[in-house]
């Protein structure tokens, strides 16, 4: 069962998603193989997440992609705007999955079996406070253990 953590309250959430994906990413101990990420969310978030991922710090690289760019496969770092694209399944990415959208995933069972780790950001909106909150009454009534 995956490891489902809701990071909640979060003022500005791209720049969150930022810190978050180069702690994670950089986090791979020496010697093992680089951790992947997967980012799902709006195409509009995804959009300015990209830039901010080339920009926000002068001294890290993140190597990152959108999930249709022809180097997703080998990129560590994937933007997608669907948990079900067809390019999503084409990659071999399985580590981390960052949702950064308001909806629930429509196949809990099958991305919890193929990413060890889901992270839900909820932003201090209100609307997606309570989009977040009913996430997390649907991962735990499908049994998942949850982190806030």
């Amino acid at each position: 069962m995956a490891r489902i953590d809701f990071h909640s309250n979060v003022s500005d959430k791209l720049g969150y998603v930022c810190r978050l994906t180069r702690k994670i990413w950089s986090a791979t101990p020496e010697g093992e193989a680089v951790r992947n990420i997967v980012i799902v969310g709006e195409k509009s978030d995804l959009k300015k997440l990209d830039g901010l991922l080339w920009t926000f710090s002068s001294a890290d690289f993140l190597p990152h992609c959108f999930i249709d760019d022809e180097s997703a496969a080998e990129t560590p770092i994937v933007l997608s705007d669907s948990f079900v694209s067809p390019s999503l399944a084409a990659i071999p990415h399985a580590d981390v999955v960052i949702h950064l959208g308001m909806h629930m995933p429509a196949d809990v069972p099958a991305l919890a079996a193929r990413f060890p780790r889901i992270v839900e950001v909820v932003s201090i909106n209100e609307a997606e406070r309570l989009a977040g909150r009913e996430r997390y009454k649907s991962y735990r009534d499908l049994g998942h253990e949850l982190h806030n």
